[in-house]
This record gives structure tokens, C-alpha cells and sequence, in this order.
């Protein structure tokens, strides 16, 4: 009896000190706001579309960019949209959202939002897929369009990914491992530079490309599209490439900085602007990762915590895919409230 006491003692004392050390081991994430500090990024929105209503549009905010909650019930909030949403502020103080029909549709479309509330049409592009330079096999296909405003050069730049012929192969997933990201400029989004032009002089598959600048240097956060073998352990992983100009030449992509199956990254700075925040999705719609770091060159650790919120380091609304962050004003953050209203975090029950 004795021994078993003492048995059942020490499986409590090492239970109590596993809890103990679980809990040292998952600080909280960097960059968050200090007691009577003032932020520099106030309030954040996710644009982003459900696990069940693939490529329609849908909103969750979030003030310290590590707990998003849902808005307008869980619902659609521009019917018209179409695409995996990309939204980037213009130098017009104007935001602007751009998608495409479906893969296989010519064209790729902008809206325009004074509010980030009421969206209007804002023009078209059909892309010349048939005369991008070193591309001839390309295929009458859009992937993802992505918009980004580059401030030192005035002028926007939107791209997406487009497959090609490969012919005869091995290689594993040849529709992905083919797809390849063009891109064209503009300085206005009504007329567009042509014909496209493939964005990296390597040759790999890349998909879900966004662009960010930090300091005098361009980044480029990709998704490898090779499917992962012991020949390609980065396959279906995101990495990061890195450039002193804005058109490159990029460097080749850097270690992966999330685990294999991952896509869709999305980027934004931390409320004190001393860490970057990069989720990415675990597809299909099965979670969102993040991982953290105070440069763009890294290095990059991951947080865990979503969807367990006994240890609540950030949290996403289930099911939720592609889509893009943006930092935004709480003035901003209050008006998509109030017009949608929001749904209760189940991780803060705010």
C-alpha cells in the first residue's frame, strides 16, 4: 500500500512539473504592445475566404494580430468578389482588392474601397499569356493574382501564377511543379505594362508569391510548389527570397520557414513593429501556422497554440483560407464592427 502511494505521489509531482514546464517552454509571442505603450499598428483585418465557400470574400479582425474574430456572422461581405483576396493600400489612401473569376477565365479584376466597406468595380486585365518573354508554353491559365504598392518606384505590381507545358516528365504533381509567377507593373491599375514577364530567372515551381520591402531590400515570401521528396525536402513549404531592387534578380529562396504542406502566406508587422507575423495556411483549410521574427532575413521560429486555447497564443476562426492581412487604424477597426459586427473569440470569449 505504501508503494503505491508513494507510486501515485510521484506521477502527480511529474505531472505538476510536465504543466510547469510545458508552460515555460511557450512564452508569448514577441512584438506585442508593453503596458502604456502606444502601437504602431493599431488593428489588423484578415480578407479571406471559407474552407466551405471556396474563393468568395469574408472578414476577421484582430488588434493585437495574434487572435482574429470573425465578422458579419460568419457571412459573405461583397458578393461580387471572386478570387484568392488581395488587398494593398495605394498612395490615394484608397484600398484596393483584386481576384479573378476562376483559373481557367481570362481576366484578372479590381475593386476599390474608400473604407474597406463598400467595394466598386475598378477595371480589368487579360494578361498576353501567349508572348511572355522565355515562357512560350505557357498555359491560358491565372493563379491567385496578388497586388502590392511599391512607394519608392510609384507603381503597383501584380502577380500570379501561370503553368507551362512541361512535356514528358517525372517529375511528381507536373501540373504545380510547371506553374511559374509573372507579374506586370502599373501606376495606376487601369493601364498595365505588357507582355507579362516571369518574376524569378530560377527555375522552380513557385505559387501564392507576395512582395514586402524592409529597410533598402525586397522580399519575396513563395510557396515552393515541388512536391516534397528526399531530393526536395522544401517542397510545398514557404521560403523567402531577397533582392535589392524591387524587379530583381531575387536570390535563390532561403531554408523553409514553415513545416512541408503549407501555402497561402501572409504577412503583416507586429503591433510594436519590432517582429514580423507570417501565417500560412495547412491546407486543405485544416489550420493556420505562424511563425515570427524581427527581420525578414530571419531566423524564423514557429508558435504554437491555434485552436488550443488552454495555450492561446493565437487564434484564427476555423475553416478559414487564402487571403491577406493588412494592418489597419482602430478608427477603421471600430467602422467594420459596428457595420458587421463580430463574433465572439472562442479562445478570449471577447
Amino acid at each position: 500500500m505504501l508503494k503505491r502511494s508513494l507510486n501515485s505521489a510521484w506521477c502527480i509531482v511529474v505531472m505538476l512539473a510536465m504543466a510547469l514546464a510545458a508552460k515555460a517552454q511557450m512564452p508569448d509571442p514577441p512584438g506585442q504592445v508593453a503596458a502604456g505603450e502606444t502601437p504602431k499598428y493599431e488593428a489588423y483585418l484578415f480578407a479571406h475566404m471559407m474552407h466551405a465557400d471556396y474563393g468568395k470574400l469574408y472578414y476577421s479582425v484582430s488588434l493585437d494580430g495574434l487572435h482574429w474574430e470573425a465578422l458579419n456572422g460568419g457571412k459573405r461581405v461583397f458578393n461580387e468578389y471572386r478570387g484568392h483576396a488581395s488587398i494593398c493600400k495605394g498612395p490615394d489612401d484608397r484600398y484596393y482588392l483584386v481576384g479573378n473569376r476562376n483559373d481557367s477565365a481570362p481576366d484578372i479584376n479590381f475593386w476599390v474601397s474608400d473604407d474597406l466597406i463598400h467595394w466598386k468595380k475598378y477595371s480589368d486585365l487579360t494578361p498576353d499569356l501567349k508572348h511572355v518573354p522565355d515562357y512560350p508554353k505557357a498555359l491560358a491559365r491565372i493563379g491567385a493574382p496578388k497586388v502590392f504598392y511599391d512607394a519608392p518606384s510609384s507603381q503597383y505590381v501584380v502577380s500570379w501564377h501561370t503553368p507551362h507545358d512541361l512535356g514528358e516528365t517525372n517529375v511528381a504533381e507536373p501540373y504545380w511543379a510547371s506553374q511559374r509567377t509573372l507579374y506586370v507593373t502599373s501606376k495606376d491599375l487601369k493601364t498595365f505594362s505588357e507582355p507579362p514577364r516571369k518574376f524569378f530567372n530560377w527555375d522552380m515551381g513557385t505559387i501564392d508569391v507576395i512582395l514586402r520591402k524592409e529597410g533598402d531590400s525586397y522580399f519575396a515570401i513563395i510557396k515552393d510548389e515541388r512536391y516534397p521528396t528526399l531530393d526536395w525536402t522544401t517542397g510545398k513549404t514557404v521560403r523567402i527570397a531577397k533582392a535589392s531592387s524591387l524587379m530583381g534578380p531575387y536570390s535563390e529562396p532561403g531554408v523553409s520557414i514553415s513545416p512541408n504542406f503549407r501555402e497561402a502566406p501572409t504577412l503583416i508587422p507586429s503591433p510594436n513593429g519590432k517582429a514580423w507575423y507570417l501565417y500560412y495556411e495547412q491546407y486543405p483549410g485544416v489550420a493556420y501556422g505562424l511563425s515570427v521574427a524581427s527581420s525578414l532575413e530571419g531566423p524564423w521560429f514557429q508558435v504554437a497554440g491555434n485552436q488550443q486555447p488552454s495555450w492561446d497564443k493565437y487564434y484564427l476562426p476555423p475553416k478559414v483560407r487564402h487571403g491577406s492581412m493588412l494592418p489597419i487604424t482602430r478608427k477603421e477597426y471600430d467602422a467594420l464592427v459596428k457595420n458587421y459586427g463580430k463574433e465572439p473569440s472562442q479562445a478570449t470569449g471577447q
